[in-house]
This record gives structure tokens, sequence and C-alpha cells, in this order.
């Protein structure tokens, strides 16, 4: 088994020291570092994906191997070119006002890091006006909210008014998610899609930047 492979192996199983000490030795040995995203921390995380869709891993598991993914990020960025980091499309995402439920937000945004986004967390309890300054400081491709309670699924509806009448409407596609919405509420507030779950929702962005 190949280092790479072995790197894709520890990042499925959660072994954060494991992805540490051979994403260090991958780069000291002078891997290019955009293999080591892509065929050792990114193939492993590809493993995940279809095994949470189809029920064989669960919420726990599948953040231990996001989790393991980012600690292997964070030795590689820096050796990322500025060309390879800025071909990286910002994702900002939060859960809207009024709600305080994150756990749903957190598996998206690793989820998101783990397919190659840079994801820009702007936590739980989010303005309208919080998304706005967002969309216009990190200039995203997509922007995503999420809600628990049924009381705040309108607040989605207010946060994509303003970001119309700030004029930024056009420069966005806008994701949703949680447990209480669905398809023709998405629809109904004006959001560019549903997602049902986290794995909808980076595969929905993945398919939105290909056609970028």
């Amino acid at each position: 088994m190949s280092e790479l492979n072995k790197l894709a192996e520890a990042v499925f199983r959660g072994d954060f020291a494991g992805v540490k000490v051979i994403t260090q030795q991958l780069i000291d040995a002078g891997t290019a570092p955009l293999a080591i995203v892509n065929d050792g921390l990114l193939a492993g995380m590809a493993i995940v994906a279809p095994k949470f869709k189809a029920g064989e891993m669960f919420i726990p598991e599948v953040m231990m191997s996001a989790r393991s993914l980012a600690e292997g990020m964070k030795l590689v960025k820096p050796f990322l070119s500025d060309a390879e980091s800025a071909n990286m499309a910002t994702f900002v995402m939060g859960t809207v006002k009024g709600d305080l439920h994150d756990i749903g937000k957190n598996l998206v945004v690793m989820l998101l890091e783990s397919g190659g986004f840079n994801v820009v967390d702007l936590g739980v309890d989010v303005s309208a006006e919080a998304f706005v300054e967002a969309i216009k400081e990190h200039k995203p491709a997509i922007v995503g909210m999420c809600a628990l309670l049924t009381t705040t699924m309108m607040v989605m509806q207010d946060t994509i008014n303003a970001i119309k009448k700030a004029g930024l409407r056009e420069q966005v596609k806008i994701l949703v998610g949680g447990a209480p919405l669905y398809p023709e509420f998405a629809e109904k507030i004006g959001a560019d899609g549903y997602c049902v779950d986290a794995v909808a929702c980076k595969e929905m962005a993945t398919a939105i930047v290909s056609k970028l």
C-alpha cells in the first residue's frame, strides 16, 4: 500500500494521529501538496460519503473522519500554491437567527471542507445582516443556511430578502437545509436548492461549482 493510500485509509478510519504523521512524512518526502490533498486526504473522505449515505457509517464516525482530514489539511495547506488555493470555491455557512443548533451545520462544514471547499463558518444565530456582510467580504460562490426549528424557518426568507435588497442575490447560489424543511419550502422562499442531509449538500455544492 502506497503512503497516499495509507493516508486515505487513516482519514477513513478517523485516525487523527496517523493522518498527521503520514501527511508530514509525505511533505518531508517532497510529495506534491496537491497530490497529498487529492490522492490522500480527499480520497479518504470519498470512501466515507457513500457509506454514510448507505447507512453503513453514522454521524460520529463521519465527524471523526472529517476532523482527521482537517488535521492533514492544516499541515499541507501552507504548501499549496496561491493558484491551487484560489481554486477552492468559497461557501459561506450558518444557522439562521434565533436557532442555536450546530451539529448538522458542523457536519455540513466538515464534508464541504473534505470536498475541497473553502468554508466560512458563521456559526449559529446568524442575522440576515451578518450573511450579507459575509457575502460582501468573502465573495462566495454559495451561501448555505440551516434551521432546526419550525419557528426559524421563515428567517431564511428574511435573509434571502436582505441579500436581494443588498443587490447580491445574482452573485451567489443559496442552499437551505434542516429537519423541518422540505423542497417546496425551499422553492417558495427563493432558494436555489434544498439539501436533505450533509452529503446531499456536498453533492449539490460540487455540482454547482462544476458549472461555474
